[in-house]
């Protein structure tokens, strides 16, 4: 299975809610998993040393059929059951690889979770834009990670993709609700995970791995039953 994360809007916390549930699936999935940055922050999430590395860009900048183990050797492991690709330092790469891409992570037997990032109304040809939309748009899940906030759900009414599913971060004192966010996207609410210090906690101290609050936990293990 292959879940993307993705937002309309920056501050969602879509690259840890990412983590979060790459964490989760980890845990309750007997093969493990694996998460993609595509955005470049999770090592700093994970509480991994903030390095230059090698990862997938760079993966996808080779023009020629890479070795078959060639991504698996970018793999940073981050906690039991769990490895991290780095998003790396190529700024571009030819179109074709990204369908390479796409359907090596297909058949991976591990849960894979992307981090895509932000996918904004404006579409530009650039490598980056087409990378973050085009991997979104195949995963198996596709799933926009929102705030109950007016100006996220028109965001997100304007891009070029519609979300399989949604994630929604709840805060108090919203006017609008979960079941707003599903009328509005027309797409079902996979979970509701409601704001928690403990989760800004655990990443600012490098814990997040080790310490995966309760409240997430349960609230991610629903996104794919």
């Amino acid at each position: 299975m292959v879940s993307a994360l993705w937002t309309a809007k920056g501050g969602a916390g879509a690259t840890v809610t990412a983590a979060c549930l790459a964490l989760v699936l980890a845990r309750d999935n007997p093969e493990g998993s694996l998460v993609i940055d595509l955005g470049g922050d999770l090592p700093a999430v994970f509480g991994l040393p903030d390095s230059d590395r090698h990862g997938v860009t760079d993966w996808l900048a080779v023009d020629s059929a890479p070795p078959a183990d060639a991504l698996a050797r970018l793999e940073i492991p981050v906690a039991t059951g769990l490895s991290l690709v780095a998003r790396g330092t190529a700024a571009s790469w030819p179109r074709h690889q990204v369908d390479l891409l796409t359907a090596l992570l297909a058949e991976e037997s591990r849960a894979v979770v992307i981090d895509v990032g932000l996918i904004g109304p404006e579409y530009d040809e650039s490598p980056d834009s087409d990378l973050r939309l085009r991997l979104a748009g195949s995963a198996e899940e596709s799933l926009l990670v929102t705030r109950p906030c007016y100006l996220a759900l028109r965001r997100a009414l304007r891009t070029r993709l519609r979300a399989s599913g949604l994630i929604v971060i709840a805060e108090k004192g919203r006017a609008l609700d979960e079941v707003d966010v599903e009328d509005v996207l027309d797409a079902q609410v996979r979970a509701r995970i409601d704001a928690d210090p403990a989760v800004a906690r655990a990443v600012d101290a490098g814990l997040l791995s080790s310490r995966l609050p309760r409240s997430i936990h349960r609230a991610l293990r629903e996104v794919h039953r």
